[in-house]
């Protein structure tokens, strides 16, 4: 039981930081592998103002500021690739991980920070259930919280509509008026966000270090793939999936804690190569 849930807890890092690449993958049609930096970017931003803004300040900031990177980013260097091969992105992206983290380290050291939590969160809720602690129910009640937001937001809303009927069909939408770099920048600036609390949340858990969104990117990749190409819901069902069973393997055998992530998304694209819930388009 220790193992699973430790493994739930990672997963959840992976849903968030899936659930953002996915929408950014939907809609921009990038892959971001810079998802990963701005995750770190979150949690350093947390650690700098939660001296003057308190924790649950910092869990609330600390996301925007990230998110307003990323539409700078997203405005002067993805934006002109709109329409490209691919390629570009993906190189481009890649190139700003390396950057971007490069300057973390340089801003903030090399050197992993302790992430402050008040007391009352790291305190277990029972001597039975010592790996059950406070914060640990907050960051499962946060995900809970802001995934159900997403989709109510992406279900019910004006935006969220278009952003889904844009998923489908860009070209269509763009012919009925629909500012579409407006709409791909709204939808951009939401998958920073996710990839921003993600980092706070990690870095509460986990410690705090430059390379902390490097180490989950990939696994991120991973459970869209697991989940399916095109799914939110899938990306969140194959974050969880991962991250339990490399928590489970982690008890047993963890020199395979890694390997078994790989080896669930080989055998999910054999005997399902669009993944467990991968379909066209968003929800469909």
């Amino acid at each position: 039981m220790y193992s699973a849930f430790n493994g739930l807890i990672v997963g959840i890092f992976y849903a968030l930081m899936a659930l953002g690449l996915s929408l950014i993958l939907g809609l921009n049609g990038v892959i971001n592998f810079a998802h990963g930096t701005f995750m770190a970017l979150g949690g350093y931003l947390a650690f700098t103002i939660e001296p003057y803004v308190g924790f649950w300040g910092s869990l609330i900031l600390a996301p925007f500021g990230a998110v307003v990177l990323g539409l700078l980013m997203e405005r002067f260097l993805i934006r002109p690739l709109y329409g490209r091969d691919p390629l570009f992105s993906l190189l481009l992206t890649f190139g700003l991980a390396m950057i971007m983290e490069d300057l973390i380290r340089t801003i903030w050291g090399s050197v992993g920070q302790p992430f402050a939590l008040p007391g009352y969160l790291n305190t277990p809720l029972s001597a039975s259930l010592f790996f059950l602690t406070g914060y640990r129910l907050v960051l499962i009640a946060i995900t809970i919280l802001v995934t159900g937001a997403l989709f109510a937001v992406l279900r019910y809303t004006r935006i969220g509509i278009r952003i889904r009927a844009g998923n489908a069909d860009l070209e269509t939408i763009s012919a009925m008026g629909v500012n579409i770099f407006f709409l791909r920048a709204a939808n951009f600036g939401i998958g920073i966000f996710l990839a921003g609390l993600a980092g706070i949340l990690a870095a509460g858990q986990l410690g705090l270090s430059p390379s902390i969104g490097s180490s989950l990117i990939m696994p991120s990749f991973v459970a869209i793939i697991v989940g399916g190409v095109g799914s939110l819901i899938g990306s969140v069902l194959g974050g969880l999936i991962i991250g339990i069973a490399s928590g489970i393997t982690a008890a047993f055998f963890p020199v395979a804690q890694e390997v078994v992530i790989y080896v669930i998304m080989a055998v999910v694209l054999v005997l399902r190569p669009r993944g467990l819930l991968g379909q066209e388009g968003l929800f469909e």
